[in-house]
């Protein structure tokens, strides 16, 4: 089966609710502080769900149980007055709580804007398989980087209320790992929560057809290594259209990385680009997934055919 658009949830408008969630790891208060008086900068009006910044009584990796997670996530979405919704940061724990959203109950409030990384790539993936939406793999207000870094804000500020200016994705660091051009429909985020996902009920059964942007953090080359060879043969990424990469912070010297990269993914026979500034780097871009696009290798570009909101 060959990737096909997912719907888009609406632009955001000044003065629109975007609920807080922590879906992943526990939040730091000052730094949640922080990023969200950027929201409210941009005109938004955070609400900040009841458990963002609880603390699980055994797993300290964990912000709360796991069905204090996924009922904040789920009362956000069909709460009619939210128009977004944010996760504070990654970490790990979304893969727990993920099977215990109601996702008919999703699928009912319609879409909205989502907005995570890293961990929340098991989110982002649910939202695709499960209720067939559109979702933005982007920053989130509890990280170090967003409240820091003028570039990463900007991203994610036109992409919500200015969506047809930020149609064109990538930064001057971005070249060819493999030339070439290719058309799809864009996918992915944490290269490893990908690899997390195989084998579970409600996976994707693969990348064909698929623009695959995927990063990942603090992964050494060899375990890199055992995450793309996973995908390799468990036939996922047959029939991928292309490939962009993004940061790989903390995951070794770049040059081996690179060497790793081109090793694994080469003899696909499709165009990668790399260095495209989406992930856990500086900057970070927001990029819209389950939309249609055109990868250009030599450009170091990822070209939306609509805009990532309507």
């Amino acid at each position: 089966m060959t990737l096909t658009p997912l719907t888009r949830p609406a632009r955001l408008r000044p003065g629109a609710r975007i609920a807080v969630v922590a879906p992943s790891g526990p939040i730091p208060a000052d730094r949640l502080d922080e990023g969200l008086s950027v929201l409210r900068g941009w005109g938004l009006e955070p609400v900040v769900m009841p458990h963002v910044l609880d603390e699980h009584p055994r797993f300290g990796y964990l912000g709360g149980e796991d069905a204090a997670r996924a009922r904040d996530l789920q009362d956000a979405w069909c709460d009619p007055s939210v128009s977004a919704v944010i996760c504070a940061r990654g970490g790990y724990g979304a893969q727990r709580m993920a099977d215990l959203v109601d996702w008919a109950a999703i699928r009912a409030a319609g879409p909205k804007v989502f907005i995570g990384y890293s961990d929340v790539t098991a989110l982002h993936e649910a939202f695709a398989t499960r209720a067939g939406l559109s979702t933005l793999h982007g920053p989130m207000p509890a990280t170090v980087v967003f409240p820091k870094d003028p570039h990463t804000q900007e991203s994610l500020r036109t992409t919500l209320f200015e969506p047809e200016a930020v149609r064109t994705l990538g930064l001057g660091t971005a070249r060819p790992l493999v030339p070439g051009r290719a058309r799809g429909v864009t996918l992915g985020g944490c290269v490893s929560l990908l690899a997390a996902d195989l084998g579970t009920p409600h996976a994707r059964p693969s990348a064909r057809g698929g623009l695959l942007l995927i990063e990942d953090t603090d992964e050494e080359p060899y375990r890199l290594d055992r995450i793309l060879t996973q995908l390799l043969r468990s036939g996922w990424l047959d029939g991928v259209a292309g490939i962009a990469l993004g940061s790989w912070a903390e995951c070794g010297p770049y040059d081996e990385v690179r060497a790793l990269l081109l090793d694994r993914l080469g003899g696909l026979g499709v165009p990668v680009v790399e260095e495209l500034g989406f992930g856990h780097g500086i900057p970070a871009l927001t990029m819209p997934l389950g939309v249609p696009a055109v990868l250009d290798a030599a450009a170091g570009t990822v070209t939306l055919d609509v805009p990532a909101l309507r």
